[in-house]
């Protein structure tokens, strides 16, 4: 049992976690579903046009467009940071003394991520050239791994001895995420050892139940609170393994976080309480989420599952129309408001990730729901439709992208509100996490629980396994969300029998399927024996549904797509990249109008190729009402999505 002994007992009076991390004690819950490996999935359709269109731009040339930060920077190398560096050059603007000590660590973020987002996306894609790029400088990664097992950013006078802000663990959780990303495709046990020696060299230094890796003096440290998320590498460790230390060590991490005092909504005693909003930087926020659930997972403690479920109300009540949370970039105690309130892309990315821990540990299709919405609105509406660019900052009603939210201007040095294949004047941390979403969503489209198979997270796709020891191939060929059918194809030599388990998408109550099926809550499992070139037709009839916003204001939902009124803009190109032909833009409306709903129904364009829709507007200003085009906000760049209700 851990003994800790409080260390702010009147601030934490509240609460005294008690988690027990002996092996003998504990009844971790183990996770329901299972990813399959990398090489297992391929893209296509549209998902393998937006992969390829992240390779060719900002994820396949960071290293060329910053090369400062990725290249020249050998942070985990010669250059680890010591005592002597007070100063480092990590892009963004900021002011000298003793504030820009806690970027220090920022480019090992920006390597790692990318990194991260550079391998599974070129994995997926199968590519070559890249993969044969990567290979090199994963080996370079290892050859700084010390003796002991030390991989990280600092030389050994400051490693693990911190009373204050320090990247240690955060540095260790992006480089080891990214490792395992590379293991998990190449099945390399040289990447896997030296992922476990730094596992356990952490573990060495900061011993369980008698050290403290969160204490500091300041309770404003961003860098040692992105830590928390080592429990990434842990629950992969686990996963792969088994080893019983790499999951005790996960709510030691957590117990000790939440003793510490800290600036982060994550502490248990404060999750627990519902009168304490959320008030931090939002990507930390997200990404504790994940560590959360590991924590319940490995242990099963009840006051874990409560605190878990205080934290996900806290997040609906700042959740926009687009599944995006408050973001921008700290939430600040505020509720979702679609034209005030923004979301980072790294904020995007940490929940949607942590939304696919809980699928998957729960296999509740409401986390499926929140992936899809969160993916196909949010991140592909803060993407540029065509260029390789993403908005640092962006709302779910965008009217205007030119630095500032929404046309304001007040502040000259705001630039997150545009579109950037780099964002160096912000930070190098979006767009890398931006080259990481894509393939996260790809990878955990297909789960297994043994021979079940699920379809989970939709789209065009196919899956190569082995059943029963026959290699099965099933397609999904689809242009899903954008079309309402799926045909699932099934290729095997030998008839082998298994269940395909769809989850059903947000939306959906009437379909039909050309094959016998159950129901399932909101799964439609087809059991049965498959023959070569099977085919099953998933037809679903869905309908446009309305939804209100926290704010009272309407919007609209086809299937998973909240729909959007496309505002056309004038483009300006405020900076050419050498590499790829990337660039800097922003939109300016050629018309500032704002639009109610007028209540008359919503019909579907059917003489457009593309997902269109008609319905009733009212304009703000001049009181006259017109018909309206409505498309998936996915494709817009600037848009209205939500409609105050006309008189």
């Amino acid at each position: 049992m851990i003994t800790f002994k409080l260390r702010y007992i009147g601030y934490l009076l509240p609460i005294l976690i008690c988690l027990h991390v002996n092996s003998q004690t504990i009844q971790p819950i183990s996770e329901i579903q299972v990813k399959f490996s990398i090489n297992q999935i391929v893209p296509n359709g549209w998902l393998k046009e937006k992969l390829s269109q992240n390779l060719k731009g900002f994820t396949g040339n960071l290293d060329q467009l910053e090369p400062a930060l990725i290249q020249e920077d050998d942070i985990y190398g010669k250059d680890r940071l010591s005592k002597k560096v007070q100063h480092k050059n990590v892009g963004a603007i900021s002011d000298a003394g003793e504030f820009q000590s806690q970027f220090l660590w920022w480019n090992s973020e920006t390597q790692s991520n990318w990194l991260d987002g550079y391998i599974r996306t070129a994995a997926l894609l199968r590519d070559t050239i890249h993969l044969n790029k990567i290979a090199t400088k994963i080996n370079y990664i290892l050859s700084t791994q010390d003796a002991d097992g030390y991989l990280g950013i600092y030389d050994k006078e400051l490693r693990y001895h911190f009373n204050d802000e320090n990247g240690e663990l955060w540095s260790k959780t992006t480089i080891c995420r990214a490792l395992l990303s590379w293991y998990n495709y190449t099945n390399d046990c040289r990447v896997l050892d030296a992922v476990i020696k730094c596992a356990d060299n952490v573990m060495q230094n900061y011993t369980i139940n008698k050290s403290h890796p969160f204490a500091t003096k300041n309770p404003n440290a961003g860098g040692l609170t992105h830590g928390l998320a080592f429990t990434d590498v842990l629950e992969q460790l686990y996963a792969i393994t088994k080893n019983r230390n790499y999951l005790d060590y996960i709510p030691f991490l957590y117990q000790d976080f939440s003793i510490q005092k800290l600036n982060e909504d994550a502490q248990q005693f404060k999750l627990l309480n519902a009168s304490i909003p959320l008030m931090g930087h939002s990507v930390h926020t997200y990404e504790h989420l994940r560590s959360i659930a590991a924590s319940y997972q490995a242990t099963g403690e009840k006051s874990l599952k409560s605190t878990l479920e205080g934290f996900l109300k806290k997040i609906e009540k700042e959740t926009t129309a687009s599944g995006a949370a408050i973001g921008d970039e700290f939430i600040g105690g505020r509720t979702a408001d679609e034209t005030k309130t923004g979301y980072e892309y790294c904020s995007l990315l940490e929940l949607m990730d942590a939304y696919i821990s809980l699928f998957m540990k729960t296999n509740n299709p409401v986390y499926g729901n929140k992936i899809e919405k969160l993916f196909f609105n949010a991140a592909l509406g803060a993407s540029h439709p065509t260029e390789s660019a993403i908005c640092y900052l962006k709302t779910d009603n965008s009217y205007a992208l030119e630095g500032g939210k929404n046309g304001d201007q007040s502040d000259k040095s705001q630039t997150r509100y545009r579109y950037s294949p780099v964002h160096k004047e912000a930070a190098v941390c979006c767009v890398p996490n931006a080259g990481k979403i894509v393939a996260s969503y790809v990878e955990h489209m297909w789960l297994h629980q043994g021979d079940n198979i699920y379809a989970a997270l939709l789209g065009p796709s196919e899956l190569k396994t082995v059943i029963k020891g026959e290699r099965i191939t099933i397609k999904e060929i689809t242009n899903y969300p954008y079309q309402d059918e799926i045909i699932f194809k099934i290729e095997c030599k030998k008839n082998t029998a298994f269940n395909l388990i769809i989850r059903k998408p947000e939306g959906l109550n009437d379909y039909v399927l050309n094959m016998p099926y159950e129901k399932e809550g909101d799964f439609i499992k087809i059991n049965r024996v498959w023959k070569n070139g099977a085919t099953l037709r998933l037809k679903m009839h869905l309908k446009v549904q309305l939804h209100q916003t926290h704010q009272g204001e309407q919007y609209f939902m086809y299937g998973p797509l909240v729909l959007a009124h496309d505002i056309e803009a004038n483009q300006k190109v405020t900076k050419y990249y050498p590499v790829a032909g990337l660039k800097e833009m922003t939109y300016t409306p050629v018309v500032k109008s704002i639009y109610l709903y007028t209540g008359k129904p919503i019909s579907k364009n059917k003489n457009s190729k593309e997902l269109l829709f008609n319905t009733n507007m009212q304009d703000l200003e001049t009181g006259k009402n017109m018909t309206l085009e409505l498309m998936p906000m996915g494709k817009t760049i600037l848009r209205q999505t939500t409609f105050k209700k006309a008189d």
